[in-house]
């Protein structure tokens, strides 16, 4: 029989009554029957005291083999499923078996290849025991429960090695998760302090969606890129003529001047009136083409006292200079005529081309008017009021984590953020139409705590949607009225409510949706799961399920379903905590992290196809990244070809065929 170390913490129960299990162990050193003295190496030190650890118990039953009691949920001793623990002071070469032998669930899909995760300090990557090496059998010697038995071989004496049920993801991860997103200082990501859970730790709430003013500055943008002549068209004539365009100097720069000469600076009525008298002097006009030197008086050497100007006799040389600015003169204002003719003429045209873009501006409104009216018609015939400008807002609500040790829940709660968040055209237009509430963690005192279902206090949160608490159960009380508050609100139309779990005996991701009375609410409701399964190959569209189970109406999805109108469809999205089996093969892919990361991906992109925005993703001037290469390698290690069905970036559903869906 092992021994407690003297670090052990004084439980104070039967060693043999595993329901008065009442904590996790911590640097619980077991040491052999009868041994004295300091430990040695190969002496394991077992503890779970940490974040979301979960190991009530350790018993050895041989050098080898020890038996391992789950702790069951705080409150509530019926839930015994998550376990997570670490193990040191190993010795190289060590082989031991470890068995879990407190399940409470008699399904589980340890039988079908399911195996404990594993990590150490020198090798921090999750990753699954070899399925050969795990077996799940029921045992007599444990009332008959079943037991789950797997081997291992410590490797590393300096190493500590870290047991689990699933991958973690702690209250703390996703907390610093968040703080990292909030300091990117996105304008369509907003976090907030929903309420705070019995233990103190925040409930967050997301909203990720374009800022308001958004077609403001796409205006703004606009105005930029066209510029418009600041011309009135008060100016324009009926018949195109240019009215007044008032006094201002026009800059003329087409005149040139000859090289080497200066203006004259005799204005240009004194010229004139020189050249009239010189004319009337001489009896000659200059515009019958009579030659200058023709009519040229010479001086008279004793003219200089002139009693007027009309006696006086002009030097040649002043004449010729007179006619020659004259001439010069008369030349610059048949240049500057043809260039104010040129000058009416070019805003005459401009005048007539904004009356074409008026024309042209009001054609594209109303182009826009007709592609809304086209979308409207489709989206009423598929059973969704459209996202019109001035419309409702159309909500989508995510929550996860309610039950703290599905894990997988937030990974996939993950990647529906990572996507909406995106560069992505696809969540640019989704972020442009929809507006995402998303709880990722409804019970952050259980995922703290290490619990598989319960809260602190032993509540089953997914059972008390009727009349949660404030006190008992506030995070569920905060979420509940925030969506009575939306769904009374007439300016927000609340379309889903997505509830994210994980499944402990089924394969793929799945989801459970209710029934209705109404045959045609019915049918729509199988709309989103089918896309869904087109867009995620992991996705099994034969697994879900509708329902009205009795033990299930405290869910979200059963109340909720409840008590919103017919435009809602309230869904629990299941993934399996082990595996999903591809359209086609047998073979078990096991989950990754990543893996379903992806399915969150899946989902957010399937809101595209449901509200049939394909076409706008084409308007958007970003570069479609692929979220599936072309080439992407299968956990086989086989590489899919070009074409595949699992490498596409995304499928399209046609309107028709979404219409002749049936469930």
């Amino acid at each position: 029989m092992a021994e407690r170390s003297q670090t052990a913490p004084e439980a104070g129960y039967d060693m043999g009554n595993d329901d008065a299990i009442g904590g996790n162990v911590s640097k619980y050193l077991v040491l052999p029957s009868g041994y004295c003295g300091q430990p040695k190496k190969g002496h394991l030190i077992f503890d779970a005291c940490f974040e979301s650890g979960n190991l009530g118990r350790v018993d050895q039953v041989s050098e080898f083999e020890y038996d391992l009691f789950i702790r069951p949920d705080t409150c509530n001793p019926r839930f015994r499923v998550w376990f997570n623990f670490t193990v040191e002071n190993v010795k190289e070469s060590q082989r031991v078996i470890f068995n879990i032998v407190n399940f409470s669930k008699t399904k589980s899909l340890y039988r079908d290849g399911m195996a404990p995760m594993v990590k150490s300090t020198s090798r921090p990557k999750w990753q699954r025991l070899p399925p050969k090496n795990v077996y799940y059998y029921r045992c007599p010697d444990h009332r008959k429960n079943y037991v789950m038995s797997f081997a291992f071989c410590f490797d590393r004496e300096e190493d500590i090695y870290q047991f689990a049920y699933c991958y973690p993801y702690t209250y703390t991860r996703f907390q610093h998760y968040l703080d990292g997103l909030q300091k990117r200082n996105m304008d369509y990501f907003f976090r907030e302090q929903l309420g705070q859970s019995v233990q103190q730790r925040q409930l967050d709430l997301l909203t990720i969606t374009s800022p308001e003013d958004k077609s403001d500055l796409e205006n703004s943008v606009m105005q930029k890129k066209i510029k418009i002549p600041k011309l009135s068209l008060n100016h324009i004539e009926e018949d195109g003529e240019v009215k007044d365009y008032g006094e201002e100097d026009l800059q003329l720069r087409h005149i040139k001047r000859p090289e080497g000469r200066k203006p004259s600076e005799v204005a240009h009525k004194s010229i004139e009136a020189v050249v009239a008298r010189l004319e009337k002097q001489n009896g000659l006009s200059l515009g019958h083409g009579t030659c200058p030197e023709e009519v040229f008086v010479e001086a008279s050497p004793g003219t200089e006292d002139m009693d007027s100007l009309e006696d006086a006799v002009v030097p040649r040389a002043l004449y010729e200079e007179l006619l020659r600015n004259y001439q010069q003169q008369q030349e610059e204002m048949r240049h500057l005529q043809q260039e104010l003719e040129r000058t009416r003429r070019q805003l005459v045209q401009q005048a007539k081309k904004l009356k074409e873009y008026g024309a042209l501006v009001s054609e594209m409104k109303e182009l826009r008017d007709l592609n809304r009216r086209l979308q409207d018609v489709l989206l009423l015939r598929l059973g969704s009021d459209n996202l019109r400008e001035g419309a409702e807002k159309k909500v989508v609500f995510i929550t996860g984590r309610v039950h703290p040790g599905e894990t997988p829940s937030s990974f996939v709660c993950q990647g529906i953020i990572d996507f909406l968040i995106s560069q992505h055209p696809i969540a640019h237009v989704l972020r442009e139409h929809l507006v995402f509430k998303i709880a990722p963690m409804l019970n952050p005192d259980g995922v703290y705590l290490g619990n598989y279902r319960c809260s602190l206090m032993g509540f089953d949160l997914n059972r008390h949607w009727l009349d949660p608490s404030p006190w008992a159960h506030p995070t569920l009380h905060g979420v509940k009225q925030l969506i009575i508050q939306m769904y009374n609100d007439p300016k927000t139309s609340l379309e889903f409510y997505i509830d994210i779990h994980a499944h402990s005996t089924m394969m793929n991701g799945f989801m459970y949706g209710n029934i209705f009375e109404d045959e045609e609410r019915f049918q729509r409701q199988a709309i989103f799961p089918k896309l869904l399964c087109q867009n995620a190959e992991d996705f099994s569209y034969s697994s879900t399920s509708f329902n009205r189970d009795a033990v299930k109406a405290g869910t979200g999805r059963r109340f909720l379903g409840g008590l919103l109108d017919h435009t809602s469809y309230c869904y629990t999205l299941e993934v399996s905590f082990y595996s999903y089996i591809i359209g086609g093969t047998t073979a078990a892919v096991p989950y990754t992290e990543e893996a379903y990361m992806k399915l969150g991906r899946n989902v957010a992109r399937t809101f595209l196809d449901y509200y049939r925005l394909n076409p706008l993703v084409e308007k958007v001037a970003i570069p479609v990244p692929r979220l599936r290469p072309d080439a992407e390698p299968d956990t086989s290690g086989e590489m899919r070809p070009e074409g595949h069905p699992a490498s596409l970036a995304y499928r399209r559903c046609s309107a028709a065929d979404l219409i002749n869906i049936t469930v």
